[in-house]
């Protein structure tokens, strides 16, 4: 299929004109002289060059791959209409069926945006981090400011990159990161058996079992198993140590996950997101080891 550069740009221009930094877990800022989001931010969420963007929205510059339409659609957070729109204007094939869905719907991201009061994110069926609010980035780290292909909650874990900004590790005990990492391969065998032809989540344990001998152990031990709730420690940058409850949400039809967290009224860990709140992502400047992450 051949792109439509000009309706590609005039498409990308309108739909960045409509969402704002907040909505896409993005401090706001001051001074915003245009509304919705700037250029650098949506490259920012979408893991592109700004002056990538900037060749799209003017109707120049090569056909963006399937893979960089669907971060655009997600950081643009267009319902399925639109994405599919973006799609064919840029020329891409439109997702496989039978393959691990990226995409949030509109009606789950109002939801998250709801949760002003505590961290919550989406994740999809092989752990990517595909949506996040402010309190999750105040919590856990500035999402947008990874690398897309590191916004996965399973290469974060057990493949460790130096060059990841620093973010707040999780697991208080060694036997709260143990149950966390069997957690996390057993929900990825999971993932595995209803998507065993989607091709990123091969290349995904391609990686994980080759360069996380830890990982390797697990994968040939654990079975298949759904994501529980359960209690997590975040050890966070500034807060310290807050254990928080850890409660996972199935949308069946995208066969995604919401996790929130939160705490019980009146406890130290109550506090402690309320003073997040506060400080948003400002680092209060008390370093913490990084134990597992997310």
């Amino acid at each position: 299929m051949s792109i439509n550069r000009p309706g590609l740009a005039s498409a990308l221009r309108r739909a960045r004109a409509r969402v704002r930094p907040e909505d896409a877990g993005l401090a706001p800022g001051r001074n915003r002289r245009v509304p919705g989001l700037r250029r650098e931010e949506l490259a920012l969420l979408a893991g592109i060059s700004v002056d990538y963007v900037v060749r799209l929205e003017q109707g120049r510059g090569p056909q963006p791959s399937a893979q960089v339409v669907g971060a655009l659609a997600r950081a643009l957070r267009l319902d399925v209409d639109g994405r599919d729109e973006l799609f064919r204007l840029a020329g891409a094939a439109l997702p496989q069926v039978g393959t691990i869905d990226l995409h949030v719907r509109p009606s789950v991201l109002r939801l998250i945006d709801r949760f002003v009061d505590l961290p919550t994110m989406v994740l999809s069926a092989k752990g990517d981090v595909l949506a996040w609010n402010a309190m999750s980035a105040a919590l856990l780290g500035d999402w947008s400011a990874l690398r897309p292909e590191r916004r996965n909650l399973n290469r974060l874990r057990f493949l460790p990159d130096r060059s990841d900004p620093p973010r707040s590790g999780v697991g208080g005990t060694p036997q709260e990161r143990e149950l966390t990492a069997r957690q996390s391969v057993a929900s990825l065998r999971s993932a595995y058996a209803r998507y065993p032809r989607d091709p990123d989540l091969q290349r995904l344990l391609a990686d994980l079992r080759g360069g996380s001998p830890g990982f390797a152990l697990l994968w040939e031990q654990e079975s298949a198993g759904a994501w529980r709730s359960h209690r997590k420690t975040v050890l966070h940058r500034g807060l310290g140590p807050v254990t928080l409850e850890c409660d996972t949400l199935h949308v069946p039809d995208t066969d995604q996950l919401v996790v929130v967290y939160s705490a019980a009224p009146g406890t130290p860990e109550a506090d402690s997101l309320g003073l997040l709140r506060v400080v948003g992502t400002q680092d209060l400047g008390v370093p913490t080891s990084t134990l597992d992450r997310a």
